[in-house]
């Protein structure tokens, strides 16, 4: 029997027990889930640097942006406020659109 003890999503343990199988879950205190939820953050982050079609890379970067809006009411916020902070320190300091690779600074 596979062992996972990872978060999942809500509709997971619904989609396995359709399957036939049996399986055994817990809801996570507010403390735990926020570090499960970086976990995964990490987890879906490596799915996408490893995808191998934009189909794939599409699909995790999804999975980032629902961790992403997870992380943001985690705080008592939305996304859209998140995105509004990101769209000020771009105009601030620069998006990465230039692909610009900072090799060293001479003091």
């Amino acid at each position: 029997m596979p062992t996972y003890k990872k978060l999942v999503r809500d509709r997971i343990p619904e989609i396995i027990e359709s399957s036939g199988k049996k399986l055994s879950t817990r809801i996570l205190s507010d403390e735990e889930y926020i570090t499960e939820l970086k976990n995964k953050s990490f987890e879906e982050l490596e799915e996408y640097r490893d995808a191998e079609t934009r189909e794939e890379a599409l699909e995790e970067l999804a999975d980032l942006m629902e961790i992403v809006h997870e992380f943001a009411k985690s705080l008592g916020t939305t996304f859209e406020e998140v995105e509004e902070i990101r769209r000020k320190k771009a105009e601030k300091r620069g998006g990465f659109e230039e692909k610009i690779f900072l090799i060293d600074v001479e003091d």
